[in-house]
């Protein structure tokens, strides 16, 4: 089973809890969902380094603290996606900075679970709780 892992960074704009999310480039993917950043751990590499280092490839933001939010499998392939979450730094806007992506931003949580991968939906669902504890 192919592994990825990725970040879901979160803020809060007028009280109002918004995720960062990218969309991926290519002819291929203009109507694909959109998705946390993420990507394949390089050999020896720990997911949550592999995480932070995708979401500053794809998005040229540096992560803080984070706590795992654990995996899911997708449900037509055969790949794990691990998840961590933290806040996303303080008036730090995302950027494409990678070929791999088109589009990064942040959404509500509202407008997030419109245009996320469904398979990763339960990840806005596990950041509302990990933030209700």
């Amino acid at each position: 089973m192919k592994h990825t892992s990725g970040t879901l960074l979160y803020k809060y704009v007028r009280d109002e809890l918004h995720v960062l999310l990218v969309h991926a480039s290519g002819n291929y993917n203009k109507k694909s969902p959109w998705g946390i950043p993420k990507g394949q751990p390089d050999p020896g590499e720990e997911l949550e380094e592999a995480a932070r280092r995708e979401t500053l490839e794809e998005t040229g933001i540096v992560c803080g603290d984070l706590s795992p939010l654990g995996y899911v499998d997708y449900k037509k392939s055969k790949k794990r996606i691990f998840c961590f979450v933290g806040p996303a730094p303080k008036r730090k806007r995302p950027v494409c900075a990678s070929w791999e992506i088109d589009g990064a931003d942040f959404f509500s949580m509202e407008e997030a679970r419109d245009v996320i991968h469904p398979d990763q939906e339960v990840f806005l669902d596990r950041l509302e709780d990990w933030l209700d504890e």
